[in-house]
């Protein structure tokens, strides 16, 4: 009789999965060598599928980039007994499957948690666990949970404060009167065009910053824009504005974003792989709106950091309860704004971290639920072939 014969066999995987991390810490990238295109070609929407694939899963060769370690120990993700057999849901008449929305989704990895078990895994397009993948806008999401963390710190004395407290070079500039939850908000009233594909709109002005590498290259331009609204009386997404938040916790904390990131989540979440994060420049400030690469895995166990209020192992990391007001509705200008602290609000109590081309960390805290899921679709916007977020509300209802 062997070992494997006596214990269950979600022990088995799990000890399997902390046997291959270490073997994967030790062997090279494996997708290290493949050919990928530029990152105007990303904004673009102008990079066939397997270039698109390529690149995607080295984005760290775009920019320079900061690691964010990951501690000894691997917060383990054992198989369910039970895994996700059989899913539909139906939309307007159509019935639609698990097979579906990974196929018109251009899905190349999705793998979906409930109460701490992994229920269904899969990698497509040539991933595999070992993959890191871009995060883009999910990142925003986890910029906006470490100024919740400097807030628990005691690095920011409150929400309310003025940004400029921290960051006085934005003093005398539209930046002038925001607050740090106006910030976390997009509600700062200051001007911004985020159009991916317009070569003259703000959000390619700043990637054309980055691309320079000039150090501050960023910052000079939010400092440079105008004000449109009194701060806290209108939304407006803005990549730009994360790079402040990073900015803000750089300033705020005295140490670089991703060692905080490391310090405070992913060396006690129990990460199993070393993520890295784009910089604006060598050695530089990282890009809060984007850039982190990470394992599927471990995207979804900052999903659990997130289901769990920020507690790892029993440690608070953020101010209780910051999570349900983070993922929660907003009322901006007297109006409800379907938007939280850089998350998305979706049925119910749920709430999502979403980034362009269709990458996703969703937490239903209902249902003990936390899907994380990559896209390749062809266009940053609009090219899903289903609503995710009808997919994942149907998910969420499936588990009764």
């Amino acid at each position: 009789m062997n070992l494997f014969s006596i214990v269950p066999s979600s022990v088995v995987f799990t000890l399997l999965t902390i046997a291959s991390v270490a073997n994967a810490a030790e062997s090279p990238y494996p997708h290290a060598d493949e050919p990928i295109g530029t990152v105007r070609q990303v904004y673009d929407g102008r990079l066939y599928p397997d270039i698109q694939v390529n690149t995607f899963r080295n984005i760290d060769r775009l920019f320079p980039t900061r690691t964010v370690p990951r501690g000894d120990a691997v917060y383990p993700l054992p198989v369910s007994d039970t895994p996700l057999q059989s899913f539909s849901y139906s939309v307007d008449g159509q019935t639609y499957d698990l097979y579906d929305v990974l196929s018109l989704n251009r899905i190349s990895g999705m793998v979906i948690i409930r109460d701490g078990e992994i229920l269904f895994e899969k990698y497509l397009l040539g991933n595999d666990a070992r993959t890191r993948w871009m995060s883009m806008s999910v990142v925003k999401s986890i910029t906006a949970t470490l100024i919740g963390a400097a807030i628990h710190d005691g690095h920011i004395n409150s929400i309310d404060d003025q940004i400029v407290d921290y960051l006085p070079r934005f003093v005398g500039t539209a930046y002038d009167g925001v607050t740090v939850r106006n910030l976390l908000q997009m509600a700062s009233g200051v001007a911004w065009n985020e159009t991916y594909t317009d070569p003259a709109s703000d959000r390619r002005r700043m990637l054309e910053a980055q691309i320079s590498g000039q150090p501050g290259a960023v910052l000079d331009l939010m400092a440079s824009l105008p004000r449109a609204a009194e701060p806290g009386t209108r939304w407006n997404y803005s990549t730009g504005e994360t790079q402040l938040a990073g900015a803000l916790v750089q300033a705020a904390t005295g140490m670089p974003v991703a060692d905080y990131l490391s310090q405070k989540i992913w060396s006690k979440m129990g990460m199993e792989a070393d993520a890295n994060w784009w910089l604006q420049s060598p050695d530089g400030l990282e890009v809060g709106g984007s850039g982190l690469s990470a394992t599927l895995r471990d995207y979804a166990r900052f999903g659990m950091f997130m289901l769990n209020d920020g507690v790892i192992n029993g440690e608070r990391v953020l101010p209780e309860g910051w999570m349900a007001t983070a993922g929660a509705p907003k009322i901006i200008g007297g109006e409800q704004v379907a938007y939280g602290y850089m998350l998305w609000p979706f049925h119910e109590q749920s709430y999502s971290a979403v980034g362009i081309f269709g990458q996703y960390v969703f937490v239903d805290p209902d249902k003990n639920l936390v899907v994380a899921m990559w896209g390749a679709q062809p266009k940053p916007v609009g090219r899903a072939g289903l609503d995710e977020e009808r997919f994942l509300e149907a998910l969420s209802a499936f588990f009764e």
